[in-house]
């Protein structure tokens, strides 16, 4: 992968690529794909990522004539998984899809079994879905406002949880206290339900989870939804305010699916598969699950998905470079 550097992203941008054909020289392969296709999700099932990969996994089939055989392999915040793609013979039949905490941790120069930009290859950005703060019920707050003039009075009484340092759900609950000054008490969990279910047990206080976890599941009426950090109110969500309507203008959290590869896969096989995603993505009943699940459809190609990753890296990584020391693993 390119040497990231900081560039401006749009939505706009990535929506005109949809339709991108492969470069010139880089003519498809005709006998892609061959076999079954891999498809590495770095979380456990019920997780933002692995929704997304099963969505991709039910259409693959009929656009490629092959299947799409969705393995999870959770560990490390995604760094286990991330690295069996890393380090898989580049076959032309192996992808895999990552989320904030990949681009967090190039950002923040952790050490990695694996070289982020050198040992994989950019493929799509596939969806982004906001996270939403839950909290219990029974909370003595009942807005982002409320919120944050409490644990201004309580400072380090309020405890957040999160999937795991560097997770979305973290660098969305690091980036509040960093906006606003607040201290909390962070306790990570091996998963964004696991977390999502102690807040609505009362264990926990608050919880950043992607609308589509928070969807999916069916838990987000056992927990109270005070904001929501995009900047328009989402219509699966429309109850819900944003954090710039509360007082916090331009607080944006999402977490984020986007396809890799590894490294020295072919150049027409990573565009075709682009190709493929964004065509998948284009159609009306996907568009219409994912943003009933909270989540906006991407489907880029591998430069812009590049260069959206490298502004995450930077802004993330800063995030987990000044972040508190996780408390340990329930």
């Amino acid at each position: 992968m390119p040497q990231y550097t900081r560039r401006q992203f749009s939505l706009g941008l990535l929506a005109a690529g949809l339709g991108a054909s492969l470069p010139q020289g880089a003519a498809a392969r005709p006998d892609w794909p061959s076999k079954a296709v891999r498809l590495i999700v770095p979380q456990p099932p019920g997780g933002f990522s692995d929704l997304i990969a099963r969505l991709l996994a039910q259409e693959f089939r009929e656009q490629l004539g092959q299947p799409l055989v969705v393995e999870n392999k959770p560990g490390a915040n995604g760094i286990v998984g991330v690295g069996q793609l890393a380090k898989s013979r580049p076959d032309d039949h192996s992808f895999g899809l990552v989320f904030p905490a990949f681009a967090a941790q190039a950002g923040s120069q952790q050490r990695l079994p694996y070289d982020p930009q050198l040992d994989l290859e950019p493929v799509s950005l596939v969806g982004l879905s906001p996270l939403v703060a839950a909290v219990h019920r029974n909370a003595p707050f009942a807005t982002v406002a409320e919120m944050v003039e409490h644990a201004r009075r309580n400072p380090g009484r309020i405890n957040f949880g999160s999937a795991g340092s560097g997770s979305a759900s973290h660098l969305g609950a690091e980036l509040l206290q960093a906006l606003t000054g607040i201290s909390m008490v962070h306790i990570p969990y091996r998963g964004a339900v696991p977390a999502l279910v102690d807040v609505a047990g009362g264990q926990i206080h608050l919880c950043f989870e992607a609308a589509a976890g928070l969807l999916a599941t069916g838990l987000r009426h056992q927990v109270r939804l005070i904001g929501v950090a995009s900047e328009r109110r989402l219509p699966a969500l429309p109850e819900v305010p944003t954090f710039g309507e509360q007082g916090l203008p331009g607080f944006t959290a999402s977490s984020w699916a986007g396809m890799l590869a590894p490294a020295d896969t072919s150049v027409s096989v990573v565009h075709r598969m682009s190709a493929t995603v964004a065509h998948v993505l284009r159609r009306d009943t996907v568009r219409a699950r994912l943003q009933a699940l909270g989540t906006l459809s991407i489907g880029s190609t591998p430069h812009e998905f590049e260069r959206f990753m490298a502004d995450e890296a930077a802004k993330w990584g800063e995030v987990l470079r000044h972040a508190r020391p996780d408390a340990p693993n329930p």
